[in-house]
């Protein structure tokens, strides 16, 4: 048989070629309609189920789905199961997490619903801090423990909260960028500098491949965890201390050290040196520029499309400072400058009135514009580049160009 196979992204792991997996056609909201009448039921808008596998890390979810459709702001997402053996499953989880926290922990619950689980753990642990999130609330939610009725944003609430433990049970198989909200969670604990646990828990979907069960597929669940894609998923939220199953294979749960690795955190701080620096180059050049123009020299910059546009951007190269501009292709000649107008001409209008100062933008170009210079017979005083943060002198500096 061959490949049924369509362009979509995996929220898990990003592989970007899915095939189709069921084609569950339209379908009216299971969870979240609530509708009051038997007609308003029947009335109730219909929308596409298209549910598709990633072939990398098997994870299925519904790439038709849209978010918008979901009515969470009014009709909050509630799981009841009042059976004896989910009742065990819960206290059996909530158990585990004890175990590992201590005695007086702070722990946040990331869509706490009506707050039973996380008020269970507050019981259990008085004198702890434990606060719930989510965007609904119901007359249940606050009670016990301090509820904040919104979304909670990682790469600041982390820091803002300081948990001992993250806990999302039942959230990630409801979102349309899951991998986003563990990779932020990571990030968080990492800014933070508090060692952090997260558990989270989703349906899971491995015996669906055993039986070929449809009922689990419906409108609300855009994604649906098998045992691999939960693994791939909290792979990216650092060191897994436990991945297992409960409520007969029902449910996938794991138990993560939030983390981020030590390279890719060396990267993230060099980038923040960069930008810290690229506002100090940006003031620095755009002095010189300013000083380059009241110097009452003439000023050519050599090039006005792309990396030389970007430079005529980035510092403020005005029109009204800076208005000769030269190329060394005649075909743009007579066109302008993106953004700032100042109108391209062809390198030879600097044989006939002479110039200054050359800037010269694309620094990897630069011997070879100082080469065709000399050989058309334009001579300047200075030609300028950018280089570590300012412009220098491109004949009597040192740079690698």
């Amino acid at each position: 048989m061959s490949f049924d196979l369509l362009s979509a992204t995996c929220p898990v792991c990003a592989h970007s070629v899915a095939a189709r997996f069921f084609p569950a056609g339209e379908q009216t909201l299971a969870t979240l309609a609530w509708p009051a009448s038997a007609q308003a039921a029947r009335d109730l808008p219909r929308h596409t189920q298209d549910f598709v596998q990633c072939p990398s890390c098997s994870h299925v979810w519904n790439h038709r789905f849209d978010y918008d459709a979901i009515p969470y702001a009014s009709n909050p997402n509630r799981m009841f199961n009042n059976g004896g053996i989910w009742k065990g499953h819960l206290a059996a989880t909530r158990d585990a997490l004890l175990e590992h926290l201590p005695t007086s922990p702070d722990v946040v619950e990331i869509g706490c619903g009506e707050g039973h689980f996380i008020r269970g753990l507050a019981q259990a642990r008085p004198g702890g801090r434990f606060v719930g999130f989510d965007p609904n609330a119901s007359p249940e939610t606050g009670k016990g423990v301090e509820f904040h009725a919104r979304l909670f944003e990682p790469l600041t609430d982390m820091a803002a909260f300081a948990p001992d433990a993250v806990l999302i049970r039942h959230v990630l198989e409801h979102l349309t960028e899951p991998a986003k909200l563990i990779e932020q969670l990571a990030w968080g604990a990492a800014a933070s500098g508090k060692p952090c646990l997260l558990f989270a828990e989703v349906p899971c979907i491995d015996r669906v491949f055993e039986t070929d069960r449809l009922a689990d597929f419906f409108y609300e669940h855009v994604s649906h965890f098998t045992t691999e894609s939960f693994r791939e998923l909290m792979s990216r939220a650092g060191e897994i201390v436990t991945l297992d199953h409960g409520y007969d294979g029902e449910v996938v749960y794991a138990l993560v050290r939030l983390s981020v690795d030590a390279g890719v955190q060396a990267r993230a701080r060099a980038a923040a040196r960069f930008s810290a620096r690229s506002i100090v180059s940006r003031a620095t050049i755009a002095q010189q520029l300013g000083e380059l123009a009241e110097s009452g020299k003439r000023v050519a910059i050599w090039g006005g499309t792309g990396k030389a546009a970007a430079f005529i951007h980035q510092f403020g190269a005005d029109a009204q400072r800076f208005p000769l501009v030269v190329d060394s292709d005649p075909h743009k000649a007579g066109t302008f400058v993106p953004g700032t107008g100042q109108k391209i001409e062809f390198r030879d209008v600097l044989k006939a009135s002479g110039v200054d100062v050359v800037v010269i933008p694309t620094q990897w170009r630069a011997r070879d514009i100082v080469a065709e210079m000399a050989r058309e017979g334009i001579d300047a005083q200075t030609v300028m580049i950018e280089h570590n943060g300012s412009l220098i002198d491109f004949a009597a500096q040192a740079h690698p160009y």
